[in-house]
């Protein structure tokens, strides 16, 4: 194990100088840079390939495993009104910086500045209903062919509340699933071996197509919103994680490293959510609280997303001699509430759901979108980086008010004592109840017996409890999380 995790170490160093060699390619040959952006994203594209497969396997894990259908209720409700509550704070948050900067006095802009801004409207982000509509899949397969979180989240919903009620019958299917679930990690972990090549030529086609003088033109905008992104992390949301969850922001953080990299080098939160949900149900988190509030959260806790739009929109107003009046602010601050839920976590939706925006509540502002389309790669990562972190932290906050967390595995693992499994991604019985591991040790030696006294022999011993190996000793040494449901064995 020890030299498994030295390779992955030397995967991520790899990631680094990958981005280090990236950034000089970019500089000194733009041409060729811009070349390279297939490379990114054909990694990107990889991860997302694994993200409705993990998603659908763990929350029906997770869901099928919970003996009451309203504990499932109850962790989604609580989570969309955090949601709400933390994207509105994160919208107040960017408005105040927004007026305090004034970043777009002094700019001027021009006629291809204004064709940008009207490309980006065009391509900016459906209406309420048809969002709605769209968490719909076409079949129940399409939500896995077409990439959706949303439409993979109902199907696996819905897949988990049938399992649930069909009791014991449904145990076989769970247990295949948890199969489906390992073997899916271990692709996932196959693929983060290409992690330097997509670094490489993603970070080299931004740099060789922005340059530096969009840099130093734009440069209060980036910096402002990069420090605003900082002061949210630590502040509102370190103070939030220590007074509800006695846990310190620096150190998940820091568990969370590598995740970071990978945002930071392909400029997506999406190549990392399947490995946030690995790494989350490892920190001591249960399944269903991890399934559903990762996914949900990568659709609609997009603080960093909140933050840039407010802060945009002040910044085009100015630069188009059109600042908004603070009535006009506050109303941008309730629309963009609402628009800000369609975005999703992936480059340019924020571009885009800014310019729709704009466009539905003051369509003289759309031109000035494309002042900031040149810079707008660099603010992605920002808004990446900052979603990321919201949804960790809230992971551990409704972990924490439901009592599905193991607040003693929580300390073991931040403190580095219980290391994550960088090769295959997934830990029998960690922070999982119901884990499949636990579930399928425990039903083989159940049917061991079965079989025994079918004979009319003794069986080995007797059944244990489900969750358990023979003896009525945990079939895993690990701690399962306070507070986690049992698995549905009867």
């Amino acid at each position: 194990m020890a030299a498994r995790r030295e390779r992955t170490h030397y995967l991520y160093l790899a990631v680094i100088a990958a981005v280090v060699l990236g950034i000089v390619v970019g500089f000194a040959a733009p041409g060729v840079a811009q070349e390279l952006k297939p490379l990114g994203t054909g990694f990107v594209n990889l991860i997302k390939m694994m993200i409705s497969p993990v998603i659908f396997c763990t929350i029906v894990l997770g869901v099928g495993s919970v003996r009451k259908a309203a504990k499932v209720g109850a962790v989604g409700g609580l989570a969309l009104g955090y949601f709400m509550v933390m994207s509105t704070v994160a919208l107040a948050i960017g408005l105040v910086v927004g007026n305090l900067l004034e970043p777009g006095s002094g700019l001027h802009i021009t006629d291809e500045t204004r064709a940008a801004g009207e490309k980006q409207a065009a391509g900016a982000s459906e209406g309420t209903a048809d969002f709605l509509l769209g968490i719909i899949p076409k079949t129940l397969v399409s939500a896995f062919t077409e990439g959706e979180v949303l439409q993979t989240l109902l199907v696996a919903l819905l897949a988990g509340f049938a399992l649930q009620a069909m009791g014991r019958a449904g145990e076989p299917v769970l247990r295949g699933i948890g199969h489906v679930q390992r073997l899916v990690f271990r692709i996932l972990a196959m693929i983060m071996w290409v992690a330097p090549v997509g670094a490489f030529g993603a970070i080299a086609a931004v740099v060789g197509s922005t340059g530096v003088d969009a840099l130093k033109s734009l440069a209060v905008i980036m910096l402002g919103f990069y420090a605003t992104c900082v002061v949210f992390v630590f502040l509102v949301l370190g103070t939030l994680l220590r007074l509800v969850a006695g846990v310190h922001i620096v150190p998940l953080l820091k568990y969370l490293g590598r995740e970071f990299l990978l945002i930071l080098s392909t400029s997506s939160s999406e190549s990392a959510l399947p490995r946030l949900i690995a790494k989350m149900e490892h920190l001591g988190v249960s399944k269903p609280v991890v399934g559903i509030t990762v996914p949900t959260g990568y659709s609609f806790n997009l603080d960093g997303t909140a933050i840039y739009l407010t802060m945009a929109s002040l910044f085009v107003a100015e630069a188009m001699g059109q600042p908004l009046a603070v009535g006009e602010q506050i109303s941008l601050l309730v629309f963009m509430v609402i628009a800000s839920k369609g975005a999703a976590g992936v480059t340019g939706a924020g571009l885009a759901t800014l310019a729709g925006g704009l466009q539905s509540h003051k369509p003289g502002l759309v031109d000035g979108v494309g002042l900031i389309v040149g810079i707008d790669r660099f603010m992605s990562e920002a808004r990446a980086l900052t979603n990321f972190a919201g949804n960790a932290v809230a992971t551990v906050l409704i972990g924490t008010w439901t009592k599905e967390i193991d607040k003693e595995r929580v300390s073991e693992v931040l403190a580095g004592r219980l290391p994550f499994d960088e090769t295959t991604l997934l830990d029998d019985g960690h922070g999982a109840p119901g884990d499949d591991h636990a579930d399928a040790d425990a039903d083989a030696d159940a049917d061991a017996d079965a079989a025994d006294r079918a004979r009319g022999g003794a069986p080995g011993g007797a059944t244990p409890p489900a969750g358990t190996g023979s003896g009525g000793a945990p079939a895993d040494d690990r701690q399962q999380p306070a507070g986690a449901a049992p698995p549905a064995k009867v």
